[in-house]
């Protein structure tokens, strides 16, 4: 049993990201290794590979589709390049910049 959370970074958006101990457990269990990315790329590659679950390649199980069965949790934060307040998927720990989705979009092109 994975008795506490870890903190990990996207390879792609470069932002921290909580891997649960729950969520280490299913993966062990699986015999997965830790994801790269945040659950927010993951589920944009998903999208952008037109993966949305159900397919012949999981058994055709399931069909859920997605990471979870509600409303994204955001946080508030505040943008370390124009000072806006912006909304984020995961907890900001202040030893990182956040950016709003302005910035974040202009610093990644």
């Amino acid at each position: 049993m994975y008795a506490s959370d870890k903190t990990l970074v996207c390879q792609d958006c470069n932002q921290e990201f909580v891997f649960s101990a729950s969520e280490q457990q299913f993966y062990a269990d699986r015999q997965f290794s830790e994801p790269r990315r945040c659950p927010s790329c993951r589920a944009a590659r998903k999208a952008q590979r037109g993966d949305f679950g159900g397919g012949s390649h999981n058994g055709g199980g399931g069909g859920r589709g997605g990471y979870s069965s509600g409303p994204r949790e955001m946080f508030a934060a505040t943008c370390s390049s124009c000072g806006r307040e912006a909304q984020v998927p995961f907890r900001p720990s202040g030893t990182k910049p956040v950016y709003c989705s302005d910035c974040f979009t202009s610093r990644r092109a």
